[in-house]
């Protein structure tokens, strides 16, 4: 392993800890901080104070309620757009950047379109074929903002390449949801719904094959639906069932015979046809809303991981260099300083890569803050009750001690290091970090991510991997020991 010696922060830490062992005789007033001293400086991180916690943006963002305007609609294609730069600037061959371009040229095209898209969706033989060809055969619409209709694949089908996700999906990259049901909504119909409406999208419930119902039952489910959604609720019949019908005839005789009455869509007919009329051109802005968020998602998912792919290697070195110093300071209190400074110059390696541009003092900040974290969770002290059970509980006694803080400090550095690239990870792309840190996200990332690598097949092989790097002559033997001890 190559140690980056040229790193000012890290060069400083270490410097001043050897110097620290080498005047120890004289500095027996040194408050000793037990035998996870090391640990415990994570609290202090170079002795400064946590800078200005604003709040910063996340990752996610809502589509706020309609109406938005065009300028608003341009904003956000226009930060996709840059996600997708920062990608090809990155990754200049990446193999998703020609359809993300695409979809960025599409997007602007979209904020100009005049044809309105419907999706029908629903569960399976709930009459959304028969809706569709009914409505496209008695709707009447401005010929200037025609309305199409896109028929989904039926929902709560258990078929891998029909899950009910990617129905929504498509579903909201439309105008408008016409949502399908024969009668009261079911749990799974609800749900579905929700998940619609969640994303902003203008969703119509229709009520279809009401001429299944006596005119009573009719009254009930339709009041039942309107009391359950907030969404607009209509009632149709778009193949109403064929009723008997009697005629006389001139000599006596009753001739009987079955009609189909006429498909009965004029409430949805005229609901649509307002919609269109007053909002059309904002539901059509809403719609390239939302595409350019999930442009931008996906845009930045592909960025996160090639940024993720270089931030891990910086990790693993990082620990490894925390290992070792801790491992080899003979007294338990010195270590502080060179974790320190080793924590403190991560934070600079992976907010380079994340384009965050930390300073050297918010660097430094960042790493005592992310310890004092660490401690105020409990963190520390779990981690290091698990990797000493497993040292102790083999022959390596004379070393354990130092082995159990060497493979502590690679641990938490690692806990570090992953939290803060899941929490660069859910920031704005090339964000602003003057803002500061937000404080109540990076302590749910640090327990998220404890949680996730505090599995025990995780946690054994990480132990086995820190003795093997700490204590190169140790048995094979007293290895696999360690591996099987949690």
């Amino acid at each position: 392993m190559v140690v980056k010696l040229r790193r000012p922060i890290l060069v400083g830490g270490l410097g001043l800890s050897f110097s620290l062992w080498m005047l120890q005789s004289w500095q027996d007033s040194l408050v000793q901080v037990g035998e996870f001293g090391l640990l415990s400086l994570l609290a202090v991180g170079g002795g400064l104070w946590l800078l200005k916690q604003n709040r910063a943006k996340d990752g996610s963002e809502l589509l706020d309620s309609l109406p938005v305007d065009r300028a608003t609609v341009f904003g956000a294609i226009a930060k996709a757009e840059a996600v997708v730069n920062q990608l090809a600037q990155e990754a200049e061959n990446h193999q998703a950047l020609a359809t993300l371009r695409e979809q960025v040229a599409n997007l602007t095209a979209e904020l100009d379109r005049q044809e309105m898209i419907a999706a029908v969706t629903g569960g399976k033989s709930v009459g959304k074929t028969t809706l569709i060809k009914v409505l496209k055969q008695n709707l009447e619409l401005s010929d200037t903002t025609p309305l199409q209709f896109q028929e989904t694949q039926p929902l709560f089908v258990e078929a891998a390449e029909n899950s009910d996700c990617a129905v929504l999906a498509e579903a909201k990259t439309s105008d408008v949801v016409l949502f399908l049901t024969n009668g009261d909504l079911t749990d799974s119909e609800f749900q579905s719904l929700q998940q619609v409406k969640a994303a902003n999208q203008s969703t119509m419930l229709v009520f279809n094959k009401q001429d299944q119902y006596l005119p009573e039952e009719r009254v009930c489910v339709l009041e039942s639906l309107k009391q359950k959604v907030s969404s607009i609720v209509v009632a149709t019949a778009a193949s109403p069932i064929p009723i008997k019908v009697r005629k006389h005839q001139q000599d006596g005789s009753v001739q009987e015979s079955l009609e189909v009455p006429a498909p009965d869509i004029q409430q949805l007919t005229s609901q649509l046809g307002e919609m269109v009329a007053q909002q059309g051109q904002q539901l059509v802005w809403a719609t390239t809303m939302r595409k350019s968020l999930l442009l931008k998602a996906e845009a930045k998912n592909w960025l996160n991981g090639i940024r993720r792919d270089r931030a891990v290697p910086v990790i693993e070195q990082y620990q490894w260099i925390a290992a070792a110093a801790a491992f080899a300071n003979p007294v338990p209190a010195l270590d502080i300083l060179a974790t320190a400074a080793i924590n403190a110059q991560m934070v600079m390696d992976l907010s380079g890569i994340y384009q965050q541009k930390f300073s050297l003092e918010q660097a430094q900040t960042v790493a005592g803050t992310m310890g004092s974290l660490m401690l105020k969770l409990g963190l520390v002290e779990l981690s290091s009750k698990a990797i000493g059970t497993v040292l102790k509980s083999n022959a390596i006694t004379f070393v354990a001690g130092g082995a159990v803080q060497g493979v502590s400090a690679a641990y938490l550095t690692r806990i570090a290091g992953l939290s803060l690239v899941e929490y660069f990870q859910q920031q704005e792309v090339a964000m602003n970090s003057e803002g500061g840190l937000n404080l109540d996200k990076l302590r749910q990332t640090l327990q998220n991510v404890f949680q996730q690598n505090q599995q025990i097949g995780l946690l054994q092989s990480f132990v086995k991997q820190g003795v093997g790097r700490l204590l190169p002559e140790a048995p094979e033997a007293e290895l696999i020991t360690a591996e099987k001890a949690v």
